[in-house]
């Protein structure tokens, strides 16, 4: 059972959104058989996606960036799908992307079964969780988020002291990492296309 509580604040959503492009897409009628697997490889949904048919002009660069983005957040064992979608989802509103926002709060709800830490999170995302757990995840992703040069050891030191492990704490450390930079490409190369009311 997920939730699926439309959740709308301070500019953010969980709802699905599409994303318009300001380059013009791959038409995939016209793609190389190299920019065809890369698609393939990448999402279910990348031939029609504009976002994957925006970044298959380089297939190579979205090749790798799939293979980053899949082993990141999807490998077993380590920091649990939730919190990993957690500290994407607390970069992704601390950067202003609401279309990041909008997946990772929608993942984090499905994998966690509940919504009040996604409202959270849009309200305040320092302050954000439902257990000391949670705000020390959500306080290390803001903080590598807006001061990435200037951690220290009581940054780790706050997530040992709620459980998380070396191996977790890098787990969340990537996928933190990767969303600062994928918030920052859907801003330079797009924007959020929100649902009609």
């Amino acid at each position: 059972m997920s939730d699926s509580t439309v959740i709308r604040r301070n500019g953010f959503t969980n709802e699905s959104l599409d994303w318009r492009s300001w380059l013009t897409p791959l038409d995939p009628q016209r793609a190389s058989v190299q920019q065809l697997e890369v698609l393939d490889q990448s999402h279910a949904q990348a031939r029609t996606s504009e976002y994957y048919l925006t970044l298959a002009h380089q297939p190579l660069m979205l090749r790798h960036r799939s293979e980053a983005y899949n082993a990141i957040m999807y490998a077993p064992g380590g920091l649990p799908r939730a919190e990993r979608e957690l500290g994407a989802m607390v970069v992704s509103v601390t950067n202003g992307c609401v279309y990041c926002t909008s997946v990772h709060a929608q993942r984090f709800a499905q994998l966690a079964r509940r919504s009040g830490t996604v409202e959270q999170v849009f309200d305040d995302p320092a302050s954000a969780g439902t257990s000391d757990r949670e705000r020390a995840i959500a306080t290390f992703a803001q903080a590598v988020t807006l001061r990435p040069a200037s951690l220290v050891a009581d940054d780790m030191q706050a997530l040992r002291a709620v459980g998380l492990s070396d191996p977790e704490i890098i787990d969340l450390l990537h996928a933190v990492a990767i969303f600062g930079w994928a918030n920052r490409l859907m801003h330079n190369l797009g924007e959020p296309v929100l649902p009609a009311d």
